[in-house]
Parts: C-alpha cells; sequence; structure tokens
C-alpha cells in the first residue's frame, strides 16, 4: 500500500485515485496548474512511484542480459529505458533507468516495484549484484524542465521521443514534427524524509496535468495502455526502451520477428475527443468504427489547449482517417484518430489538425 504523500496536505489537494493513489489528482485548479506544469513553473509530486536500486560491480552487465535495452556501457547521470518481457514478448516490467556509477535506479510504477524486486532477485544466482525495494526511502518528483536549484539530485531524463542507440521509430510523423518534443521530462530522485523541504514553496501541479501532458505528447505508460498481451512495437516502444542489436533476452525473438515483419496486430492512436459534451469517457471504454469494436480508450485527460483528448490502442486494419466514436455506457464520443503507430511498416500518414471540441472552460 502507497503511503499518502506528505504534500497531501497542501492547500485545496484532492488525492488521486487508482495507480496514482497516495499524490494529489490536482490541487483545486487542474488547468491552471496544467499550463504552469507546462511552462516549467510547476513541479509535480510523484512520490508514490517505485524505486527499486540495483548494486554491485555485475549490475550493468546483468541488467543488460535481462532487458531489452543495451546498458552495459550506460555512464554515470546517463538516463535510458529498459523492458523486461515474457518469453512472448509482451511487456512486463518498464523501467526508468539512471546509473550514478555505483548503483543503478530503476523508477517503476507503484504496483511493479514489489514485483520487480522479487523478480530481480530470483534472477541473481552467483552474480555480484544487490536488489532494494527502496520506495519507502525515496520520492520522485517531476518536471519539464531542469530545476537549477536541485543539480545534487539524480534525475532521470526520459528519452521520449527521441530514437536511442539501436532503436526504430514506428511513428507516422518525422522526428522534428514529432509532439514529444513539447514535453521534455525530468523525474528527480528525492530522499523522501526531505520531500517537503526541497520542495519548499514552488508550485505544484497534481497529476491530473501531467498525465494530460503526457498524452499531448503519445507517451504510453505501462498500467495505462498495456494489457497482458501488449507488445512493444504497438506503442512506438522500439524508440526509446529496446536496442535490436544488443544480446539475447527474454523475449527478443517475438521483438525481432515482429519487426521484420513490421505488423504489430494493434496500434497506438491520439485521440480527439468531442467536447460539445459536459463529460469524458472512462478510459476502458471501448473504441467503435461504426458499430463495431475496433480497441478502446487507455488514458482520458482534459488538456489545457485541445480539450478532451486521449490515447487509446486499436486493431492495426482500421484505416487511419476513420472518424471513430468512443462509447461510454450508452453515451457516444465522437474521435478523430491521429495514427502514433503506422499501419503499415514504412507508411506515412499525415497528421490531422482538425479538433472536435466545444469551448474550453
Amino acid at each position: 500500500m502507497t503511503t499518502p504523500s506528505p504534500l497531501l496536505s497542501r492547500p485545496g489537494a484532492v488525492e488521486a485515485t487508482g495507480p496514482d493513489a497516495g499524490v494529489a489528482s490536482h490541487y483545486g485548479e487542474p488547468l491552471r496548474e496544467q499550463r504552469a506544469l507546462a511552462a516549467g513553473t510547476a513541479v509535480v509530486d510523484l512520490s508514490h512511484r517505485g524505486v527499486v536500486t540495483v548494486s554491485g560491480p555485475d549490475r550493468l552487465s546483468w541488467l543488460n542480459t535481462l532487458s531489452s535495452q543495451q546498458v552495459t556501457a550506460l555512464a554515470p547521470g546517463e538516463s535510458t529505458e529498459l523492458l523486461l518481457l515474457s518469453v512472448q514478448g509482451r511487456i512486463e516490467f518498464d523501467a526508468r533507468v539512471i546509473d550514478d556509477g555505483g548503483t543503478t535506479w530503476l523508477i517503476v510504477e507503484a504496483a511493479e516495484a514489489a514485483p520487480l524486486a522479487e523478480f530481480l532477485n530470483r534472477m541473481k544466482f552467483m552474480l555480484r549484484v544487490e536488489v532494494v525495494d527502496a520506495s519507502a526511502d525515496w520520492a520522485v518528483v517531476g518536471s519539464v524542465k531542469a530545476v537549477p536549484a536541485w543539480a545534487d539530485l539524480l534525475a532521470w531524463q526520459d528519452p521520449w521521443p527521441h530514437v536511442g542507440a539501436g532503436g526504430y521509430s514506428y511513428a507516422v510523423v518525422p522526428a522534428e514534427g514529432h509532439p514529444g518534443l513539447d514535453r521534455p521530462w525530468f523525474e528527480y530522485l528525492v530522499p523522501a524524509t526531505r520531500l517537503e523541504a526541497i520542495v519548499a514553496d514552488r508550485p505544484l501541479a497534481g497529476v491530473l496535468a501531467a498525465e494530460a501532458l503526457r498524452v499531448a505528447a503519445w507517451r504510453p505508460r505501462i498500467g495505462a495502455e498495456t494489457d497482458d498481451k501488449t507488445i512493444p512495437h504497438e506503442l512506438d516502444l522500439l524508440r526509446t526502451a529496446v536496442h535490436l542489436a544488443k544480446g539475447c533476452y527474454k523475449g527478443q525473438e517475438t521483438v525481432a520477428r515482429v519487426h521484420n515483419l513490421g505488423h504489430p496486430p494493434r496500434r497506438l492512436v491520439f485521440l480527439q475527443l468531442d467536447g460539445s459534451q459536459h463529460t469524458m469517457p472512462a478510459a476502458g471504454s471501448p473504441v467503435l468504427l461504426g458499430e463495431r469494436k475496433v480497441g478502446a480508450v487507455t488514458t482520458v485527460a482534459q488538456h489545457y489547449e485541445m480539450g478532451p483528448v486521449a490515447l487509446a490502442v486499436i486493431k492495426r486494419s482500421v484505416a487511419p482517417d476513420e472518424i471513430l466514436t468512443v462509447l461510454d455506457g450508452d453515451e457516444p464520443y465522437p474521435a478523430v484518430q491521429e495514427a502514433i503507430v503506422a499501419p503499415d511498416a514504412g507508411q506515412v500518414v499525415g497528421r490531422q489538425t482538425g479538433f472536435l471540441r466545444g469551448p474550453r472552460p
């Protein structure tokens, strides 16, 4: 169970639910907070995140053999992302990775920390590594800009949307046009006992703000955009979390086979939702093409500029110019899709620019 953040005592704080329980959903003004976070004047409390440490001289070579990422030569202070996959190539763990020269820090979702530490401890054998679930001792704070006053803190910088060494882009837009470029992202590791003192009087944004910026950046999140069948290609995660030329690891055969064929069974899309209604559909709502279900919404957010937006995972066969409908109960929400992952390898699809939305609040 996640220990509630001390920052929930701040005026106006409303605790989030679900995977973000333990931190503030917002502090009373979600859209204002989102603007401040996007501008880099506010930070977001992510102290519910899990933190797993791996120390010992064999740590990087060992993680290299287990994961999808090439981390053997990871330099101190360098950030990357790795996946631990099933034999079938399905995503089991997604970790934000940074090394300080003696310890490798894995920042994960709250629900991932304990099972990740348990899995890694089972895989140690005789290697010189020590794995610790340090979630109780460390907090995470997010920002779209580097914070000069926190220069002494270890910070993970999201590699998204840049294509890393050995990576590959499944996106339909050129690198210079990717909306993720508008959202640089830093996650600072803060001693839990010093969280309030380090944040001090900095303006705070809730996780609703962080999620809206993540959706607009097309950035997938494990537990939201994933299910028990998700493979990295469907979410464009080969760009940041997979090295296609590294040595063997569990799930590599599926990664290579699907990449060579170029046809993941599903694809991530960005949805611009009809904003004329006063409600938004819930995550998990089915996505329809006509009367046929073709996928499901994974994350829904109210963006401070674009209005209601969402990420969804749909069947690859759906044409990228189709107008879709999100159905929440009996309530239909028309949705224009922007293809994130190309329906076919090498096929470039122009981004749609129209918005289906009403007046913003």
